[in-house]
């Protein structure tokens, strides 16, 4: 079963600013090291914005939980992890 995303918006990108247009001078490769660190600092990344549906959150708190937590939840009479506990066990004697 698959889910299609039903929301994502994308930041636009930073404007360039001046300093950035400018063609510095070429100089020796330690001119050029130090100056790097310093234009990468100024420009901040882009930020993308997922929103993820009720469904795959289930699925994503199901797949971090522990096989205690799924043993809990079997013996509570959850038929969903009672059905991964058959999995597991059918897995380990094959």
């Amino acid at each position: 079963m698959s889910n299609a995303i039903t929301v994502a918006t994308q930041a636009a990108p930073p404007a360039v600013t001046e300093a950035q247009t400018k063609v510095a001078p070429q100089a020796g490769p330690a001119d050029q090291k130090a100056s790097q660190p310093q234009t990468a600092a100024k420009t901040p990344a882009p930020k993308d914005t997922v929103q993820i549906s009720t469904a795959a959150q289930s699925a994503l708190q199901e797949s971090r939980e522990t096989s205690t937590q799924t043993t809990q939840e079997a013996s509570r009479g959850d038929h969903q992890a009672a059905r991964l506990l058959a999995k597991h066990a059918a897995e380990k004697k094959a």
